[in-house]
């Protein structure tokens, strides 16, 4: 299996949200996005996605950086907050805008969920007495991820996820857009992450033919799971990683994502397990399943 990427340096990135400390599931991204920059001579940025203030924990970035120096996993440039670059995402939106992409919309999300696709917004009907959020007009057309790990992933935007909100009532901005905007103008050209964001992928990428922006590559990760089936998460209030064995922690994580550290590599330094994890790292050594039970 094939994961070159057609730009002559690989840029990738981790994207953690501020909303607590990192866990194992987090590590698996961090770890997979690293090595995977790392094999390739590329560079590894951090951003952290704090775009959604509400979720936003104070401290927690510092945190989280801090836990990442801690296992070995250090960043090539100055770190992206989402919540400094809010004009960015404003111009974006008035691009989107100006080229008809967008509406107004009125419809609660309770109301959309109990009947899809049924907001006429789109069509100038609308309650003048409601708050806005700004909806992304989607077509009929097929977008498909060609993910390195999963597969070929294909959805119709239209019928599968309908127009889609790129900024809220409560005047943020939404994931997708902001996503797809930094990823764009950091140059990132290969996306390494969890496969829980795998069905979001195709709005991203819609959002990136709508600008023109140019398209990376993807590779979704398996997600760690409890035994109950719920993810593994600051939600389902996963355990922050132990720092007082970095080590543990890595070999761990290499295991969980298929690669074959030596046994004895438990007990080594930090220092030298990274350089066995990057020289040995193997996509094809990844499971293909979307969720693995710990």
């Amino acid at each position: 299996m094939s994961d070159e990427t057609n730009n002559p340096e690989y840029r990738g990135r981790f994207a953690p949200t501020p909303s607590g400390p990192l866990h194992f599931g987090s590590i698996i991204s961090a770890l997979g996005s690293y090595l995977q920059a790392k094999q390739h001579n590329g560079q590894w940025f951090v951003r952290i996605e704090d775009v959604d203030l509400p979720r936003t924990i104070f401290g927690s970035d510092k945190v989280i950086l801090n836990q990442l120096e801690a296992i070995g996993l250090t960043w090539d440039s100055d770190i992206v907050y989402q919540s400094e670059r809010t004009p960015v995402y404003h111009l974006a939106i008035e691009t989107l805008s100006s080229l008809g992409h967008t509406f107004s919309c009125s419809c609660t999300r309770k109301k959309i969920s109990i009947k899809p696709h049924s907001c006429a917004c789109s069509q100038g009907i609308a309650d003048s007495l409601s708050r806005y959020s700004i909806r992304i007009r989607t077509d009929n057309q097929i977008i498909t991820v060609n993910d390195l790990l999963q597969g070929k992933y294909t959805q119709s935007l239209m019928s599968d996820v309908g127009d889609f909100i790129v900024k809220r009532t409560d005047g943020l901005f939404a994931y997708h857009l902001a996503v797809t905007v930094d990823d764009a103008e950091q140059n990132i050209n290969q996306i390494v992450r969890g496969a829980d964001l795998l069905n979001s992928t195709p709005r991203q990428i819609y959002i990136q033919k709508l600008l023109g922006l140019p398209t990376p590559t993807y590779l979704h990760l398996p997600v760690a799971i409890n035994k109950d089936g719920s993810k593994v998460s600051k939600r389902s209030h996963a355990a922050e990683i132990d720092l007082k064995n970095p080590s543990r922690v890595i070999f761990e994580a290499l295991q969980f994502l298929g690669q074959m550290p030596p046994s004895e590599a438990i007990h080594s330094d930090l220092e030298s397990l990274m350089k066995w994890a990057i020289k040995n790292w193997d996509i094809n050594s990844i499971p293909k399943e979307k969720e693995i039970k710990i």
